[in-house]
């Protein structure tokens, strides 16, 4: 056999050529490696099998249903029943029990905390926080300050009937826009953020807390009481403390005083069962050392 018997893929005068040419570049024609063919039909061969095997083609009726009939949606609904199963004797003893009566047992307390840890990473995390820790505008769940109470039933019943929500027995209050409804003018405004930064505890401009006293007693007391407590009934919250859903900042304050904003809390009673949501009161009380 002469040296030209011996074909060399890389020399262009041995190999064809595509056709394809740029800047002086052939592109040569060389045939696939074997190994690489044979991974490629056998992926045919395995896709074909799965389109015959398994749920896969649109039908105007509807999908190809394979012939091994497998079905995520019947597996999650296996699943479901089975964890269903195995929670019975707990949910049962969940749904039939006080509020009281699930903090003051241990075991039942523990599964409670589990199921209410679960739905609120599910549900609740999105606007809460993973732990519970709220955000600008977002009520903070770990810190024991409730607009509208902290004992289990006042959870309980916020978790039901949700705050702004489409409930007819939801949580409502209704913060006045001083400022965008034009029902006080900017200066007034002005001296009643130095008003509430000076009840809170904070250096604030004096003549202008003098100014805006009687302004406060005119507006504010109705919800936030004399000295600015708050009221729980109302949703009002107290003025004093160091906890601010929209910042403690003057620009915060203002802007709440000039907006009036008002955030939205969905009810829960159509979307769980009612031994889920007394789990999720009991997280969020235990998790907040509510009341």
């Amino acid at each position: 056999m002469s040296e030209r018997d011996v074909k060399d893929p890389t020399d262009p005068k041995d190999v064809g050529t595509t056709g394809h040419e740029w800047d002086g570049i052939r592109e040569l024609d060389n045939p696939l490696p074997r190994w690489w063919l044979y991974v490629f039909y056998a992926c045919i061969v395995f896709a074909i099998g799965y389109w015959i095997a398994m749920p896969s083609w649109p039908t105007p009726f509807g999908y190809t249903k394979g012939l091994l009939h497998k079905s995520d949606r019947a597996d999650v609904v296996a699943d479901l029943a089975a964890l269903h199963k195995i929670r019975g004797t707990e949910g049962l003893l969940l749904k039939s029990a006080s509020l009281q009566q699930i903090e003051a047992d241990p075991k039942l307390q523990a599964y409670a905390l589990a199921v209410g840890q679960s739905v609120f990473g599910d549900n609740c995390a999105t606007c809460h926080g993973a732990g519970g820790i709220g955000g600008k505008g977002y009520a903070n769940l770990r810190d024991d300050v409730w607009l509208w109470g902290g004992t289990l039933e006042d959870i309980q019943h916020t978790i039901q009937v949700g705050i702004r929500s489409d409930n007819p027995l939801a949580r409502s209050s209704i913060m006045p826009a001083f400022g965008k409804d034009q029902i006080l003018p900017a200066a007034q405004i002005d001296d009643l953020t130095e008003y509430v930064v000076a009840l809170s505890g904070r250096t604030a401009d004096h003549a202008a807390v003098q100014r805006a006293a009687p302004i406060f007693q005119a507006n504010c007391i109705v919800c936030h009481g004399p000295a600015g407590m708050g009221d729980q009934t109302k949703g009002a919250p107290n003025l004093t403390d160091k906890e601010w859903l929209y910042g403690p900042n003057r620009e915060d304050i203002r802007g709440q005083i000039w907006n009036g904003r008002g955030g939205v809390m969905p009810t829960w009673e159509k979307r769980l069962a009612p031994e889920t949501i007394k789990a999720l009161a009991v997280y969020v009380h235990a998790n907040a050392a509510g009341r």
